[in-house]
């Protein structure tokens, strides 16, 4: 599952909203991958969405497997148009995500 967030990384970076981030940011704390200080730190030091998202992506990468795969389970979750666009999951049959 690293893998696959280090493939998405770029995409991630630029398509991820501040709400799927903070809701994120939520998830891997309830979930005991980040602690409230990582939490924190993704939010209060950086101002930049960009920077939010790409700090957060390599927070978890840097975490391993577990971690990886929790975050992509909640993003599913989360946005599933997002996961369908970065190939984390197939649309349905015939539906087109856009």
């Amino acid at each position: 599952m690293e893998g696959e967030l280090r493939r998405v990384r770029s995409a991630f970076v630029q398509r991820v909203s501040i709400p799927v981030i903070k809701g994120l940011l939520d998830d891997l704390w309830q979930q005991k991958v980040f602690s409230s200080e990582d939490k924190d730190s993704v939010m209060q030091e950086h101002k930049i969405r960009a920077d939010q998202a790409r700090c957060l992506i390599d927070m978890v990468m840097g975490k391993g497997e577990r971690a990886s795969w929790i975050m992509i389970d909640c993003m599913k979750k989360r946005d599933p148009a997002l996961c369908s666009t970065l190939g984390l999951i197939s649309s349905p049959a015939g539906v087109e995500m856009v």
